[in-house]
């Protein structure tokens, strides 16, 4: 049978980091893992190792479970560190508050108590805006503090702040989540090692993104501390998240942390986000909203030149009132990937200027 390509491989777009298409060193892993049998739902050869592989970045005491996407993964970890009468403590601008469509909620029976931050950041002082009201029988408890590293706003926490957010929720008595879909961004941002600013700083329990980082598909919800997670495999299941054939998720993961993999993919793709704001701060007009650490930039336009630009290069508006956009970038973003697109802006930031004056 003959596959049809449907699309031009060399299009390239700044919407989302899921954009890109599957690591070579991915496929080949996938591919490799293939043929024969092994036993499914976890009990293969490559899970088993997936284990070893992910104790060797977070420690000794690490339990992975993978899982099929991030929503999936926050919402079974964060189950499993709560009742079904907490609370969780998150920014407003969190992804388990904006972008998962109130599963936490919905799914996971949470109460999301968020805090608008200018960042994407957390501090003890901003957490303490909920965390109150224990014994409360007419109040959520605040349970668990939820955290992403990198953020939703592409900023970064550094491991003196996680460790900070981290003492002052153990000392109430709360636990700490990390989402980290964007971990390996930030690691490299950071030039630590995972453990450093995860296990070492007090994070109870993480998920640790693959799609974002060249994986056909897969997340894994990581254990820090099995003291603070209970059930989670029965809730995997019960959540829809346990893949049969986990094989292939599995190995996936095993080639994403092998060879520095992670690390190659993830510094390119903050690198050309740097490329990026370097090349649209100097045109008037365009205003970069937050610091880039990562591999997003946000940045303010005219919203006819985002419609405009939007025609050329899909992109998301980030906040249709303030008229901020986000640009994602890739593992397999190009430097005249970068060149073009800022091109583009600067011919769309003319051409509205002229409009402006003509007017």
């Amino acid at each position: 049978m003959t596959i049809t390509r449907r699309h031009d491989p060399d299009y390239r777009g700044f919407a989302s980091d899921n954009y890109a298409g599957i690591h070579p060193e991915v496929l080949e892993a996938i591919a490799v893992a293939n043929g024969g049998h092994q036993i499914s739902y976890g009990e293969d050869v490559y899970t088993e190792h997936l284990q070893e592989i992910f104790r060797g970045h977070f420690g000794p005491r690490a339990e992975t479970f993978p899982v099929f996407n991030g929503t999936g993964a926050n919402v079974v970890a964060l189950d499993a560190m709560s009742e079904r009468w907490g609370s969780v403590i998150a920014a407003a601008s969190a992804h388990i508050n904006v972008d998962e469509c109130g599963a936490p909620e919905k799914i996971g029976g949470l109460k999301l108590l968020t805090v608008a931050t200018p960042d994407g950041k957390l501090t003890p002082d901003l957490i303490d805006t909920h965390a109150w009201g224990w014994g409360d029988q007419h109040r959520a408890q605040p349970l668990v503090v939820a955290i992403t590293q990198s953020t939703e706003l592409g900023t970064c926490y550094t491991p003196e702040e996680i460790k900070a957010i981290c003492d002052h929720a153990h000392q109430h008595g709360m636990k700490v989540f990390l989402d980290g879909s964007r971990l390996s961004n930030a690691a490299a941002t950071l030039g630590r090692p995972f453990r450093e600013f995860t296990t070492d700083a007090g994070v109870d329990v993480l998920t640790f993104g693959g799609t974002k980082s060249g994986l056909l598909a897969g997340e894994c919800i990581v254990v820090l501390n099995p003291d603070a997670a209970h059930g989670v495999m029965y809730l995997r299941k019960m959540s829809m998240q346990l893949a049969s054939k986990m094989r292939f998720l599995s190995a996936q993961f095993e080639a994403l942390l092998t060879n520095d993999l992670w690390h190659r993919n993830a510094s390119h793709a903050n690198a050309m986000a740097t490329r990026l704001a370097d090349a649209v701060r100097t045109i008037p007009g365009v205003t970069i909203t937050q610091q880039v650490q990562a591999n997003a930039v946000f940045a303010i336009l005219p919203p006819d030149v985002t419609e405009r630009l939007q025609k050329r290069f899909r992109f998301y508006t980030w906040n249709e009132h303030t008229g901020e956009v986000r640009w994602m970038c890739s593992f397999d973003t190009t430097e005249p990937d970068i060149d073009a697109f800022a091109d583009a802006v600067r011919e769309e930031m003319a051409q509205g200027s002229s409009a402006t004056a003509e007017g």
